[in-house]
């Protein structure tokens, strides 16, 4: 049974899906793209892609990377320049660190979810001196943790120090908000914001698609590395992931998934006294590596796909069950998860 993967709306293996691809083949949609997007490897279906998605997200522009990491790392190499500031959460992804360490612009890190460290941060380097762009990076939902970010704070604070937002919203996309928009909806058309929208989780395909003001996005094409040197993706991918932004769309599945988050929050609370995060994403945290790796060891025995994490991933001291909740399992699923994990976290 699922509870592992980022599949939350249960697209990747749907009929949905897969007759997108079909259709795709049949119109001559070429696999693979044979090069670069800046030389031959880009195709109508990259385009048509980025045009719909900026249209959904109520950006000016986007632009379909081959990955979330490669997204991520592109955005933080080549936005931020020499003599700026970035102010990170200290949770943030790895490939936003990838990122920074590749490029030239100091970065700091401040405390978990705190809004007002990244405030304080940015303050005392204006004071020392610093006349830069500021930019601020955070995912919108957190991957391992399941909790979420204060937006709506962290814009004010952007908009107070003319500073630009980059919000991941990779875990968040498909999930929350109205037609599946992510929790940064709101902050939609702002020119200081900009979204990181990952095609490879609830959307079901791969690929992450990057959302904001048009000069934002044409820098990235013609000074972000990661994307002028690598092979474009695949023309069938974007297709599919247009189907997918379709299939978001549809609230019934998003009603489904909160119901199932609901109700399972509700069990994890009652029987295993294991706090709901309010999302699809459910922490067990055990702390220790060999105990978190021995009880998911015995849950996958069971035929539960549960996986341990462990440090450097997370921080040391909370290593953890990671429970993904998806619409490839249902309550009884869970209902039986819960059974079986009950013995093992006293036994452990």
């Amino acid at each position: 049974m699922d509870f592992s993967s980022n599949d939350y709306l249960g697209l990747a293996g749907s009929s949905a899906l897969q007759q997108a691809v079909v259709e795709a083949l049949d119109r001559g949609v070429p696999v693979g793209s044979g090069g670069s997007r800046l030389l031959r490897g880009n195709h109508p279906e990259h385009e048509a892609l980025e045009a719909e998605a900026a249209a959904l997200f109520g950006s000016e522009a986007a632009l379909y990377f081959s990955s979330g990491y490669a997204a991520n790392a592109a955005l933080l190499a080549t936005l931020p320049q020499r003599g700026d500031l970035v102010v990170h959460d200290a949770l943030i992804h790895a490939s936003a660190h990838e990122g920074m360490r590749l490029g030239r612009a100091e970065a700091l890190s401040a405390a978990h979810n705190d809004a007002g460290a990244i405030e304080i941060a940015i303050a005392h380097w204006r004071a020392s001196g610093g006349k830069g762009q500021v930019w601020i990076a955070v995912e919108s939902l957190y991957s391992m943790d399941g909790d979420r970010a204060p937006l709506v704070d962290l814009a004010t604070i952007a908009n107070r120090h003319d500073a630009v937002l980059l919000i991941d919203e990779a875990h968040a996309t498909g999930v929350f908000g109205p037609g599946g928009r992510g929790l940064a909806a709101g902050l939609e058309g702002r020119s200081n914001v900009i979204t990181l929208r990952t095609c490879g989780k609830a959307l079901g395909c791969e690929g992450a698609l990057v959302c904001g003001d048009r000069t934002v996005i044409d820098f990235l094409i013609n000074r972000g590395r990661g994307f002028i040197f690598s092979t474009a993706p695949s023309p069938l991918m974007a297709a599919a992931c247009r189907a997918a932004l379709r299939r978001m769309q549809d609230d019934g599945l998003r009603v489904q998934l909160h119901g199932l988050i609901a109700d399972a929050g509700a069990l994890f609370i009652d029987r295993l006294g294991v706090a709901s995060t309010g999302s699809q994403i459910v922490p067990v945290i055990l702390g220790n590596d060999a105990r978190t790796m021995r009880v998911a060891a015995a849950l996958q025995a069971q035929g539960f796909d549960v996986r341990g994490i462990r440090p450097p991933t997370v921080p040391v001291g909370t290593a953890r069950l990671r429970v993904s909740l998806t619409l490839n399992v249902n309550m009884a699923d869970v209902q039986a998860l819960v059974a079986a994990l009950d013995p093992l976290l006293e036994a452990a």
